[in-house]
């Protein structure tokens, strides 16, 4: 799979071995938005450390709608726990300034 775009809002997050590009677009962004509720709401809750870690999992895995069949929502919740927070949040920065400014 190739690399993420920045000039997209695109991140990149290792999942089991595998680089997953997580595009924030607008039909990942409705179905995220229609499982977390209103995507401001989100970013409030981020701004504020509120946000869940099942909340950040499920914004990634609606916007890795290209990734490969076998990788599963647990298995990048996974990669975020393998992780730490302190590689995941850059990740969910991009995302949500994708969802604040827009590609622009």
């Amino acid at each position: 799979m190739s690399g993420a775009n920045p000039y997209r809002g695109e991140a990149e997050l290792r999942v089991a071995g595998d680089v997953v590009v997580l595009r924030p677009s607008f039909s990942a962004l409705v179905a995220a938005e229609g499982e977390l509720g209103p995507l401001f709401g989100l970013v409030e809750r981020a701004s504020e450390g509120r946000l869940a870690l099942g909340e950040m999992v499920a914004l990634f895995d609606h916007c890795s709608s290209g990734r490969a069949g076998a990788i599963s929502r647990e298995m990048i919740g996974e990669a975020v726990v393998e992780a730490g927070l302190a590689e995941a949040t850059p990740v969910l920065r991009v995302l949500l300034g994708q969802i604040l400014q827009g590609r622009g």
